[in-house]
């Protein structure tokens, strides 16, 4: 009875080796078969790998420290409060709107950029092209985030699209939600809102004025506006 277990165990193995010989076979007959191929594919792979870390490791910090250098001439310009040039550039610097073009998608800059262009044609009183610029405009800074979102609020309102202007005025509110920014915002929101004949939501934001921002300007003043537009509701 051993022996015939110790004969299964060692034809048991015997097939396991011819098993795995002629699998090792099989693979290796592939390779020798296939040899240019493979080699080919493994080729387009390495060059897909470093195509990726240059572009990463080089590539874009030189792009990103170029527009960085650019964007500083912008940032001049736009507390000069010179807002063609913020845009457009002049003899040396290329201005906002051909950064976002010359660099889009591969730096830092091109987001403030945004943002830059975005503030400038809302001062021009292009409001629209406000609207596309801000909207591409993100930030970590919630102070800046809030400035961005209630310049689109104040966009939207100057093109008489209220409910807009109300949903942004609230985020911008909601988003940075200090003794300075937030009271403005929620001011702009019933405001915008009383004009939109949607008295709901100003009384709403008046109700957040008073709880929250008590002590700022528009807190003091939350009261009367508040009254006004819980008349309208009755």
């Amino acid at each position: 009875m051993a022996k015939n277990k110790s004969t299964a165990v060692e034809e048991t193995t015997l097939e396991l080796d011819r098993d795995l010989r002629t699998g090792f076979e099989k693979v290796e007959h592939f390779v020798e078969d296939n040899y240019k191929p493979i080699l080919s594919v493994v080729g387009v792979i390495t060059l897909i790998l470093l195509a990726y870390l240059a572009y990463h490791n080089w590539w874009l910090p030189s792009k990103e420290a170029e527009a960085q250098s650019q964007l500083f001439v912008a940032q001049q310009y736009f507390n000069k409060g010179d807002y063609d040039k913020v845009l457009n550039g002049d003899a040396t610097y290329p201005g906002a709107l051909k950064m976002i073009n010359q660099y889009s998608g591969s730096t830092k800059a091109v987001n403030l950029a945004y943002y830059y262009a975005g503030i400038a044609y809302l001062n021009k009183g292009e409001f629209q092209k406000a609207i596309d610029n801000l909207s591409d405009f993100s930030s970590d800074d919630v102070v800046v985030n809030a400035m961005a979102l209630g310049a689109m609020g104040d966009a939207y309102s100057e093109l008489g699209k209220m409910s807009d202007a109300v949903n942004y005025y609230n985020k911008a509110a909601a988003s940075s939600p200090n003794e300075f920014s937030a009271p403005m915002f929620l001011m702009k929101a019933g405001m915008a809102a009383e004009v939109n004949k949607d008295f709901k939501s100003a009384k709403n934001a008046y109700e957040q004025l008073k709880q929250k921002y008590p002590n700022s300007q528009q807190g003091r003043d939350a009261e009367k506006y508040l009254t006004r537009a819980e008349m309208q509701i009755k």
